[in-house]
């Protein structure tokens, strides 16, 4: 009996992780919504499948969007079908297809897909006027909310950091760091938030207070070499060239191990202000 339940227990827990990561993500980019779509109980068993026939194939091959066609050939008004093509699309860099897809699933259900194109618009393409459209709008819609690990308003803080609006971009990062301490403290603050924020301060020639958030997002990671980058030109900005010199060598060693950002795509695009290896070599103040 006591292995039979050891046996049971091994089997469920595996389960009960893979529900409790869908539940604590918010909308992660296979997670279907609620489909008001009334389908013959045939015609779900055909779409079912098909999906399940691409789901097996690879990600970025043809037989991918094959499959998901037929389906659609079932279920032309299903969103989560079009935002699939899309999503595989856009991690081949295959921008202006993916966009024609997700803009199908974004008029079809506007609620749920809003802040996927916007956070896309950011990310990927680099459309940064019309992803701050569209998350004022998902706002709207939604209020303050989060998409792929970060709140709306820390995507419009990179929109307008992008943009050369450095002031509205302070604003953004400092209400995103805002809204957790109201809830939460200091630790629960995403490294990203600080750098980001550091980063805002460092454009507006803010280089000691940078130093400071650029310091807090070090903390949570500490061989985190974008950030050594960018406190290296602040010191250097207020004639600290000894430790700005001795914080170079590190970072060199960091970036060279790879310690640079990682976040929820960033392995498919570089973020807003990432160096490369290259850069940090040929370090220029």
């Amino acid at each position: 009996m006591k292995t039979k339940k050891a046996n049971v227990i091994k089997c469920v827990l595996p389960i009960l992780s893979i529900c409790f990561l869908i539940l604590s993500c918010k909308k992660t980019e296979t997670i279907e919504p609620k489909s008001s779509i009334q389908l013959s109980l045939e015609d779900s068993v055909r779409v079912n499948y098909f999906k399940g026939r691409a789901y097996r194939q690879n990600l970025y091959s043809q037989e991918f969007q094959k499959y998901l066609d037929s389906a659609l050939q079932v279920s032309p008004s299903d969103a989560h079908l079009w935002q699939q093509k899309a999503m595989a699309c856009f991690k081949s860099k295959k921008y202006e297809v993916g966009m024609g897809f997700l803009d199908k699933a974004v008029a079809l259900d506007t609620e749920y897909y809003i802040d996927y194109r916007a956070f896309i618009k950011c990310i990927f393409t680099k459309q940064y006027k019309a992803s701050i459209v569209d998350f004022k709008k998902a706002k709207q819609l939604l209020g303050s909310s989060y998409i792929m690990d970060h709140t709306y308003d820390f995507y419009l803080g990179l929109c307008y950091l992008q943009l050369n609006e450095f002031e509205k971009a302070n604003r953004y990062f400092r209400a995103t760091i805002n809204s957790e301490l109201e809830e939460h403290d200091e630790s629960w603050i995403h490294y990203l938030d600080w750098f980001y924020y550091g980063i805002s301060e460092f454009e507006l020639g803010n280089y000691d207070k940078a130093i400071v958030y650029l310091d807090k997002s070090l903390v949570d990671f500490p061989k985190f070499s974008d950030a050594q980058y960018y406190k290296i030109k602040c010191l250097a900005r207020i004639g600290k060239i000894d430790e700005a010199k001795d914080l170079l060598k590190i970072g060199i060693e960091n970036i060279e191990l790879g310690h640079t950002i990682f976040d929820s795509n960033s392995q498919y695009e570089t973020y807003p202000y990432q160096i490369s290896e290259k850069q940090f070599k040929n370090f220029v103040d």
